[in-house]
């Protein structure tokens, strides 16, 4: 996912020698450091080194903090997290009584600003003067890091504008928490958040990803879990791989692979796995190289049974749209290993 781009160049650059961008470690903080060894065994780092290291941590005022909180255990939010949560002049949060409950359990209580996808223009020029006057404000969704298939994109984005100080916070991720745990050995992959609620739109969109070889990550509610892996089922290839990461982090989190013919199986054998949040891992496509060269191949072989290699190489070209050179090396290959075959056959 990229960066979103503002209207205006604008280059954020923090003043180390600012007085009023760096804060104590947080009350609550500094408690959790408390629990830690004052020296930490074999040389690593200190409770007192943390608590050292944090007070020179830069907090800027008049800037967003964007925090990533947990997605569903509450011992994965961050130091750096907690602290700035705990320095912020107010909190922008998709919903207040979730937001207020999550605060509390960590021994915080700040002023609460609703921050939903029905109103986020309207609350994003209230926080932009908020952050013009010098405040600190965090954004925060229900769970894991907002403005990724949550609310928040478009408060980040209008703050950018006003070109006001984004700074992101690192931390609990659903997709990246699934794909961590996938073993899917693609390189890439693609994040398509949650999918449309309509049966058609959803396969507009099953069948738009269903040629690339990065792997697919979705987002999907339980009650339409059957429905969804039923659809890409009749979309996708039988054996192409899925994983299912249900309730993740939580009490009764489940990761299970399996190919797609065997997903809805899967879903069905127990009636809690049609409850909670999920998050679907498809593995990609075939690689297109690999469908080419099988193309290349069906096709010089029927050639190359009427007519000679280069006339062979040169018809498969026009048919396949391969380059000529590389069908006729391609057509040496296959020649030698038939004939290879032929004569350990005559052994």
């Amino acid at each position: 996912m990229t960066d979103r781009t503002e209207p205006t160049e604008h280059t954020e650059r923090v003043d180390p020698t600012d007085c009023t961008a760096t804060a104590e470690p947080s009350p609550v903080v500094s408690a959790v450091l408390e629990t830690a060894p004052a020296a930490a065994p074999g040389g690593g780092v200190s409770a007192d080194a943390l608590m050292q290291e944090m007070s020179h941590q830069v907090c800027p005022a008049g800037a967003l903090y964007v925090v990533a909180t947990p997605i569903g255990n509450m011992g994965d939010i961050t130091l750096r997290a907690l602290n700035i949560l705990a320095l912020v002049d107010a909190v922008a949060c998709e919903d207040t009584r979730n937001t207020g409950h999550l605060l509390t359990r960590y021994g915080l209580h700040k002023p609460l600003i609703a921050a939903h996808q029905h109103n986020e223009r309207e609350v994003a020029e209230k926080l932009i003067l908020r952050l013009r006057a010098g405040q600190r404000v965090a954004l925060v969704s229900d769970a894991g890091t907002p403005a990724v298939s949550d609310p928040g994109a478009r408060i980040v984005d209008a703050v950018r504008s006003a070109g006001l100080r984004v700074i992101p916070l690192p931390g609990a991720s659903a997709a990246i928490t699934a794909l961590s745990a996938s073993g899917l050995l693609e390189e890439q992959f693609h994040f398509a958040g949650f999918l449309p609620a309509k049966a058609a739109q959803r396969d507009t969109v099953l069948t738009s990803l269903g040629g690339l070889a990065a792997a697919l990550v979705f987002y999907e509610a339980p009650h339409r879990i059957v429905d969804t892996i039923r659809a890409m089922q009749a979309i996708y290839e039988p054996k192409r791989q899925i994983v299912f990461g249900r309730e993740l982090t939580k009490l009764f989190e489940e990761i299970h692979r399996c190919p797609l013919d065997a997903a809805l199986a899967w879903v069905t054998a127990d009636a809690h796995r049609q409850k909670g949040e999920y998050v679907l891992v498809v593995g990609g496509a075939a690689q297109t190289l690999d469908r080419d060269l099988a193309e290349a191949d069906r096709v010089l072989t029927i050639l190359m049974a009427q007519c000679p290699l280069k006339q062979a190489a040169a018809m498969a070209a026009l048919i396949t749209g391969q380059k000529k050179n590389a069908l006729y090396e391609r057509a040496l290959q296959l020649k030698e290993a038939d004939e290879s075959a032929g004569e350990q056959a005559g052994d």
